[in-house]
C-alpha cells in the first residue's frame, strides 16, 4: 500500500479505471457478446500494462508538492483520463467518433449524465453499464478528493466554513497538518468507500424488490449516489419499480444534499448536527415548499376542469413535484413518472426555468451535487436578513446559532465573489456556443447544464426537448471543458494560479 501511496494520483486512478473495465467485460460476456467481451476484456488489460509500466517508470520519483501535483491530477482526471475511458467504449459503439467517445466519458466521469445516444437503445447493455460505472466511480472520486484534497485547500465550498467544521469538529485540520495529502486520501478512501458502496447495494436491492430489472437497478442506483442521472432507459419513469422505486431513489437522494448524512462520525450527536445543518434543512425548504407552490397553481389551474375532485390526481402531481424537485436540486436530473401528468392535470404548462433555479443552486458541499451549492446560497440568505436587521436595528448585535456557528464571518463577501465568477463563467460559455451557431435559449440551456453537472436539463428546460447529439464539433469540445470546470469549480481552478501553492 506504501508503494500504490506513493505513486502520481493520476497513475492511480488510470490503475482503477483499467480494473473497472473488466467488469462491463464479464457482464457482456455473461450477455454472449463476445466482440463488446472481448473489446473492454483487451483494453483492460492493455491499460493495466501501461499503467504498470507508468508506476515503475514514476515510483523512483517521489513528489515533492503532493498538494500542488494532486489539483493538477485532478484537472488531468477529467481532461485526460477520459481518453483511456473512451478508447473501450469507441470500439464497442463501432459507428461513432472518438471525439462523442470522449465527450461521453467526460459527461459521466464529471457526473454530468449527458448523452448523445438518443434513444437508449443504440447502445449494448454493457456500454450502459460502462457510462453508469464511470459516472459512480467518478461521485465517489468527489466525495474523497472534496474531504481529501478540496477541504484543506478551503476550496469546494469549504472556504465558507470554520477552521474544523468539516468533519468531526477539527479532525479534518489535525489531520491536514500532521498527514500529507497522499495519506489523507488513503485514509478517507478506506472510511468512505464501504459507506458509497454499501448505500449503492442497498439502493440496487431495493429496486430491484420493487419489480425493476436487475441491470437497470444497478444503473440507476449508482446514477443516484453519484448524482449522474445516467440510466439506459428513459430515466426513472420508463422503469418497472413504479411509485415504490420513486420513493426509493428519493429517500437517497438526500445523501447529495449535506455530506453529514454519510459522514458518521458524530456519535449520538449526528442526527442533532444533521437537523441543525443549514443545507440539510433549505433542501427540505426547498424540496416541500416549492412543491407546495406548484401544487397550489396547478390546483388553481384545474379549478375550472371536470377533474377537480381528483384527489388521488392530486397527490400524484404533488410527488411528482417533490421528486422532481430534490433529483434536480441535487443535479440528478431524473424525472417521476408524475411530473409529466402534472400539466395533464391541471392543464398549465409547467416552466423549466424553475429546475433550472434548482439546477444552479445546486446541492451539499462536499457531495456530489454539483451547482453553487447549498451553504453559499445561505450565506447570501443570511447576509441580506442581516442588513435587513440593521436597517430596523442599527445597533443591534449579530449571532450565530445552531449550525450557523461554523460559518466564518466573511462568508457573504465570499459566496458573492464565487457566484460571479459561476455566472460569468456561464455566460462566457454561452457565448462560445453561441458562435458556433445556437441560438440564445439553446446555447443558454447546454451551459448550465454543463456547468451544474446537470445533463438531463437540457430536456426539459427549453420549449422543446433539445439533443446532445445534434451538437457539432465544436460544440461539444466547449461542452467538455464547461463540463470540467463545473466539477472541479472555478476556484480551484483559480487556485492553481496562486503562487503560495506553488511554493509548497
Amino acid at each position: 500500500m506504501r508503494r500504490i501511496r506513493d505513486l502520481p494520483f493520476l497513475v492511480i486512478l488510470m490503475g482503477i479505471g483499467a480494473l473497472a473495465m473488466y467488469v462491463p467485460a464479464a457482464y457482456a460476456f455473461g450477455q454472449r457478446d463476445m466482440h463488446v467481451a472481448r473489446v473492454f476484456f483487451y483494453s483492460a488489460t492493455l491499460f493495466l500494462i501501461l499503467t504498470g509500466m507508468i508506476g515503475l517508470a514514476t515510483s523512483a520519483n517521489p513528489n515533492r508538492f503532493p498538494t500542488r501535483s494532486h489539483l493538477l491530477a485532478l484537472v488531468g482526471a477529467f481532461l485526460l483520463l477520459p481518453v483511456m475511458l473512451a478508447v473501450p467504449f469507441h470500439q464497442a459503439v463501432g459507428n461513432t467518433s472518438f471525439l462523442n467517445a470522449y465527450f461521453e466519458m467526460v459527461s459521466s466521469l464529471t457526473t454530468t449524465g449527458a448523452t448523445l445516444f438518443d434513444p437508449p437503445d443504440r447502445l449494448h447493455e454493457a456500454v450502459h453499464l460502462w457510462r453508469a460505472l464511470v459516472g459512480w466511480l467518478g461521485g465517489f472520486l468527489v466525495w474523497v478528493i472534496a474531504i481529501a484534497i478540496l477541504a484543506p485547500l478551503n476550496l469546494g465550498g469549504f472556504e465558507l466554513t470554520s477552521t474544523g467544521a468539516v468533519v468531526g469538529r477539527s479532525r479534518v485540520s489535525q489531520i491536514s497538518r500532521v498527514v500529507g495529502s497522499a495519506d489523507r486520501l488513503l485514509r478517507y478512501t478506506r472510511q468512505l468507500f464501504p459507506i458509497y458502496a454499501g448505500l449503492t447495494l442497498v439502493l440496487w436491492v431495493g429496486l430491484t424488490m420493487a419489480g425493476e430489472r436487475a441491470f437497470v437497478a444497478a444503473s440507476h442506483a449508482m446514477a443516484t449516489l453519484a448524482t449522474s442521472g445516467i440510466s439506459p432507459i428513459h430515466g426513472v419513469a420508463d422503469g418497472d419499480s413504479g411509485l415504490t422505486g420513486e420513493i426509493l431513489i428519493f429517500a437517497f437522494l438526500f445523501f447529495a444534499v449535506s455530506r453529514h448524512m454519510f459522514l458518521f462520525d458524530q456519535g449520538k450527536n449526528q442526527g442533532r448536527i444533521l437537523f441543525a445543518d443549514p443545507e440539510f434543512r433549505m433542501s427540505l425548504l426547498a424540496v416541500f415548499v416549492l412543491p407546495a407552490l406548484l401544487f397550489l397553481r396547478h390546483w388553481l389551474g384545474a379549478y375550472e376542469v371536470d377533474e377537480e375532485q381528483n384527489v388521488m390526481a392530486a397527490l400524484h402531481a404533488f410527488w411528482g413535484s417533490v421528486f422532481t424537485v430534490l433529483s434536480f436540486l441535487t443535479t440528478t436530473g431524473f424525472e417521476s413518472y408524475d411530473w409529466g401528468n402534472v400539466r395533464g392535470w391541471s392543464g398549465l404548462e409547467t416552466p423549466g426555468l424553475l429546475l433550472v433555479g434548482l439546477a444552479l443552486v445546486g446541492g451539499g458541499v462536499g457531495t456530489t451535487a454539483g451547482g453553487i451549492r447549498l451553504l453559499r446560497v445561505f450565506a447570501l440568505y443570511r447576509h441580506g436578513v442581516r442588513e435587513i436587521e440593521r436597517l430596523v436595528h442599527p445597533s443591534s448585535v449579530s449571532g450565530n446559532h445552531g449550525g450557523e456557528r461554523y460559518i466564518r464571518r466573511d462568508a457573504s463577501y465570499i459566496a458573492w465573489v464565487v457566484f460571479s465568477v459561476f455566472a460569468l463563467s456561464i455566460a462566457v460559455f454561452m457565448i462560445l456556443l453561441s458562435l458556433t451557431g445556437l441560438d440564445f435559449q439553446s446555447s443558454s440551456v447546454f451551459a448550465i447544464s454543463a456547468v451544474t453537472t446537470t445533463g438531463p436539463l437540457a430536456r426539459v428546460a427549453a420549449d422543446a426537448p433539445l439533443s446532445y447529439g445534434d451538437l457539432g464539433s465544436g460544440a461539444k469540445i466547449i461542452l467538455v471543458f464547461a463540463m470540467v470546470l463545473g466539477r472541479l469549480g472555478t476556484l480551484s481552478i483559480i487556485a492553481l494560479l496562486n503562487p503560495d501553492l506553488w511554493r509548497r
